[in-house]
């Protein structure tokens, strides 16, 4: 039991280093060809920093695991809405321009519907759903990109910019690419056994402990964010974030290797992913955006509750097998 959690662990970190190093590396290449530094941030770094959840889910879905990679997608929405971007909301509330989170919240809302259209319509997720999920990620980057280069940019005359190397460029690349693969190996080899060892479903464990592990990246963006007093670029960042867990994270994970929903998790013989978690991540994405988008403002309550009901999920999680 000691080895996989110390692997577990390992894998975690392997993530966490292997997308700051990607994104670094990828963010160097797009400035060396002079993209938009709104381009940059829409495109390369979202990407980067979900690319965590992408490989988990994938190899997930690919081992036969379908569990984690249906659990990492919806627990990373609820883990990036109710914990990282309420951290920052309970610490530094504010105004913030609801313009620029109109397109992504429509999209992530579609999304969730076509994920509802899975789940309680057909109870799997097939490859033609997984090819539309695919084609609405294409459509958000699409949408994204125009709206970002219409915007004015930032003159950059008077910012002084370390500059990578083209060999520094490719190592962070090469090396951050294989750092997330082996990190991802890791956390859902070894997050399975400690599943097992616990008695507690594959699907729990994704729920939370890989959902939130591979949420660090925006995590770390949050926090960053929030020490330089930009509590509204990390709702951004983490709606952005959500998107791409739908979309992109669940449509190619579904793609490769379609599944049927979990059903290892149960609350009062009813499946907890169809009462319990798909209605909690509509719940805690409207309670998150809702607010910005009609009063233009972040408030310290909206936080706290957002941190109650995210420990209230965590600890209903772990209490499973009793309700089952």
């Amino acid at each position: 039991m000691i080895v996989p959690c110390l692997l577990f662990a390992v894998g975690l970190v392997c993530l966490i280093k292997g997308g700051d190093w990607f994104v670094d590396g990828a963010s160097a290449v797009a400035h060396r060809f002079h993209l938009p530094e709104l381009l940059i941030g829409a495109t390369v770094v979202s990407i980067g920093t979900t690319l965590p959840e992408v490989m988990v889910s994938t190899m997930s879905a690919l081992s036969g695991h379908g569990e984690i990679a249906y659990g990492n997608a919806i627990g990373s929405v609820i883990c990036n809405a109710a914990l990282i971007a309420a951290i920052t909301i309970a610490v530094r509330p504010g105004r913030t321009d609801p313009k620029p989170l109109r397109m992504p919240v429509i999209f992530f809302f579609v999304a969730a519907g076509l994920y509802c259209v899975a789940a309680y319509g057909m109870g799997k997720f097939t490859r033609p759903m997984g090819f539309i999920m695919l084609t609405l990620f294409v459509l958000y980057m699409v949408f994204n990109v125009r709206q970002m280069t219409s915007m004015p940019q930032a003159d950059e005359s008077g910012q002084e910019e370390e500059e990578l190397s083209t060999a520094k460029m490719l190592i962070f690349l090469v090396v951050g690419a294989a750092l997330i693969a082996i990190g991802a190996h890791l956390l859902v080899d070894n997050g399975t056994l400690i599943a097992q060892a616990l008695g507690v479903p594959e699907s729990v464990i994704a729920l939370t402990f890989v959902a939130l592990g591979t949420s660090l990246p925006e995590l770390v963006t949050a926090i960053t964010s929030l020490i330089k007093g930009h509590s509204a670029l990390s709702l951004g960042n983490v709606v952005g974030a959500n998107v791409f867990n739908l979309v992109l994270v669940s449509g190619l994970s579904v793609t490769l290797a379609p599944f049927s929903v979990p059903q290892s998790a149960t609350i009062m013989g009813i499946n907890s992913s169809l009462i319990l978690e798909i209605p909690l991540m509509f719940v805690v994405m409207l309670l998150l955006t809702l607010p910005p988008l009609l009063k233009g403002r972040l408030s310290r309550i909206q936080g706290i509750l957002l941190l109650i009901i995210y420990a209230a999920f965590c600890a209903v999680q772990f209490m499973m097998p009793s309700l089952a």
